[in-house]
């Protein structure tokens, strides 16, 4: 069938070459923090692709300095202040995590730039992950008073021991994109201007793989994503909408947006 993504648009921009599908986050000015629209455009892209029967490989990647911020701070505000938004947006990236995880597609994730938070779950979900050297993944949700439910909770234990999982998410430091590498969340490190002609060449190769072999081999794998899910994202995502209403996350939230007022005043 056909398929069209214009109006994911202009927050998720797809284009369309050939077989490949390549999909970018587009508020490079907000370093592709993910906005109310955009958290919604890529909640909406994941089934799109399994119905675009002329699609074979995803790319996916960010405008800009930046792959994906994580959560735009001025939402988390009022994700803060209002009970049914942080409901709702708690179900709605637990069903992302399920969709991306289900997505028949190989997805080459570009990482361009620092990956952080849901930004960084982004990434690892993807089927081949390459990387900027000078750049970095984390998952700071603990440091924003947050519970890290929507992501490293689910996967890094599959990637890395449990005792490295714990550290990245419990003290939320930055994983330099060799250490990604070294770690297993991460396929290549290389320079920047190599980034898209890597994931590029990556994803080429595997839309030209036989499409059935392909895609059942990447679902059996993924089986055990979608065990640890099934285990830790009904428990992660309550915590994580229980913990959006505590004080801490609007001192974090105020005091970011204060200074980035500043900066730019």
């Amino acid at each position: 069938m056909t398929v069209t993504y214009d109006d994911l648009a202009p927050e998720l921009l797809v284009k369309c070459e050939g077989n490949l599908r390549i999909v970018t986050m587009n508020r490079p000015e907000h370093f592709n923090a993910i906005s109310d629209k955009l958290h919604d455009a890529i909640c909406a892209l994941w089934e799109r692709l399994d119905d675009d029967d002329e699609a074979a490989a995803v790319v996916l990647t960010g405008a800009g300095k930046a792959f994906c911020a994580g959560g735009d701070m001025e939402l988390l505000l009022e994700t803060h202040r209002n009970q049914k938004v942080a409901r709702r947006r708690c179900r709605e990236a637990e069903r992302l995590a399920r969709a991306y995880i289900n997505c028949e597609l190989p997805i080459v994730a570009a990482v361009n730039g620092p990956a952080v938070g849901l930004g960084c779950s982004l990434a690892v979900f993807a089927d081949f992950v390459v990387m900027n050297d000078d750049t970095f993944m984390a998952d700071p949700h603990v440091n924003v008073g947050v519970v890290a439910g929507d992501g490293g909770t689910v996967v890094w234990p599959l990637m890395m021991s449990l005792l490295q999982a714990k550290e990245y998410l419990l003290l939320g430091d930055r994983i330099p994109a060799d250490d990604c590498v070294r770690l297993g969340i991460a396929n290549r490190a290389v320079p920047a201007a190599e980034v898209m002609p890597m994931a590029l060449d990556i994803a080429q190769r595997l839309a030209a793989k036989p499409r059935q072999a392909l895609r059942d081999t990447k679902r059996a794998l993924n089986l055990q994503l979608q065990q640890a899910a099934d285990l830790v994202l009904p428990f992660a995502m309550a915590a994580e909408e229980a913990t959006f209403a505590l004080d801490d996350v609007r001192k974090v939230a105020e005091s970011f947006l204060a200074k980035e007022m500043n900066s730019t005043s």
